[in-house]
């Protein structure tokens, strides 16, 4: 287990989490400006192409600290989410599915949205977690890097099989076995989140747009592209176009994608790297295009037919937002029981049709079909083979390479 110490940050993770704070994909932007109307499409999924047989055993235990669970005697879970990231009725105060979930066990959810950034949320959690104490939650969604980073420090309970039978059974084939998390013994997605190119059609003037060498080559898009300052974007998106595995890549070939990066800022073909506000330079021209997150695009092409995006056949990025429980946890049982109702089709299909994010479980096709039958047939929606195919994940990272690759992109981006 790695041992923790009190963080001494680098100059490069303090220029890391002042980018996320400022404009981040894990701002509240990213989920306000994702919440789309019924049938909008969204983002896709995909951990790389696994097994589609059950889950296989975690490689290795890392031994969560347990407490007493008072689920038994004490009827109640306490949730901590990120803004917009749950459905709500028409009157905005109440969340449906949280209470069919109480309604038929009895157990009440204190629900908070109190989730706007990973790194603010984690410096909030980190001294008690720190300390053994219980954090007064039982029930976390943290994006998959600092999920990895709380599995790393042992400070997530072993979930029990037992209490997840709909969740072993239906979490799709390609989100079941990520490098941090082998056989999902910490966690189970809540969401997923792709990486694609955008482009403003009116912008581009006739100019072709297929893949990221045409963002990082063509000299008639010079100033008018955008990347984005989340390093595993920007460089995963850099390094499968350059026919390199992100769930794989060598020391040398983020180099060789910082390069090729560097090149493009030095020649003035990269405009600028941005968080969710590219979507203004899209909407205006400024970017004729860039790299993106899906639903933010999808939003913005609800309100203009010139924007649009592409996958490049090279593939696209994807990650995920991960449901946890945190040591010393008082209701276990009772976070398991709440994991494991949102991996029945129907709670999923009326979750998936509200946030309009891609749903982590099978069989939600014939339940949002319901709901929306444009949004069930939908493949970022509900992603077929072929989608899953194309979607790669960048693979972890220990503290030294954290500290060293994002110091490099820092001077990359000018951050």
């Amino acid at each position: 287990m790695e041992q923790y110490e009190p963080d001494r940050l680098s100059p490069a993770q303090v220029a890391a989490m002042r980018r996320s704070f400022r404009n981040g994909r894990a701002a509240l932007t990213r989920r306000s400006l994702l919440r789309a109307s019924a049938g909008g499409a969204l983002a896709v999924g995909g951990l790389g192409t696994l097994s589609a047989c059950g889950i296989p055993a975690a490689g290795r235990s890392q031994g969560g600290v347990p407490a007493e669970d008072h689920s038994a005697k004490e009827k109640t879970v306490s949730f901590s989410n990120w803004t917009e990231y749950m459905d709500v009725d028409d009157s905005g105060k109440h969340h449906p599915t949280l209470e069919q979930f109480t309604k038929r066990t009895g157990i009440k959810v204190k629900y908070t949205e109190d989730i706007n950034d990973n790194n603010e949320f984690f410096g909030k959690i980190k001294p008690q977690l720190a300390a053994g104490q219980d954090t007064g939650r039982d029930l976390i969604v943290l994006t998959d890097w600092l999920a990895a980073r709380l599995i790393r420090l042992g400070w997530v309970q072993k979930l029990d099989p037992a209490n997840l039978p709909h969740a072993y059974a239906n979490l799709s084939a390609q989100f079941r076995s990520p490098d941090w998390d082998p056989g999902r013994a910490y966690s189970y997605v809540w969401q997923g989140i792709s990486t694609v190119i955008a482009y403003n059609k009116k912008a581009l003037d006739g100019v072709e747009v297929t893949s990221i060498s045409d963002l990082l080559d063509n000299p008639r898009l010079k100033g008018r592209v955008g990347f984005l300052s989340e390093m595993r974007d920007s460089v995963g998106m850099t390094l499968l176009d350059m026919g390199k595995d992100p769930a794989k890549f060598t020391a040398d070939d983020y180099d060789a994608a910082i390069a090729r990066l560097q090149k493009a800022v030095d020649k003035g073909q990269i405009r600028r790297f941005t968080g969710n506000d590219y979507t203004s330079d899209l909407t205006s021209g400024d970017f004729a295009a860039c790299v993106a997150w899906a639903g933010d695009v999808v939003q913005l092409k609800a309100d203009s037919p010139d924007i649009d995006f592409l996958i490049p056949d090279s593939g696209y990025m994807t990650s995920t937002d991960n449901l946890l429980i945190p040591n010393k946890a008082r209701h276990k049982t009772n976070a398991e029981r709440l994991i494991d109702f949102y991996y029945e089709p129907k709670p999923a299909a009326e979750l998936a049709a509200y946030i309009n994010y891609v749903c982590p479980v099978d069989g939600v096709k014939a339940e949002l079909e319901k709901i929306d039958k444009d949004a069930a047939n939908n493949p970022l929606i509900i992603p077929d083979k072929a989608m899953a195919a194309k979607s790669h994940a960048f693979r972890s990272l220990s503290a030294k390479e954290e500290t060293e690759f994002e110091a490099k992109f820092a001077k990359l981006t000018g951050a």
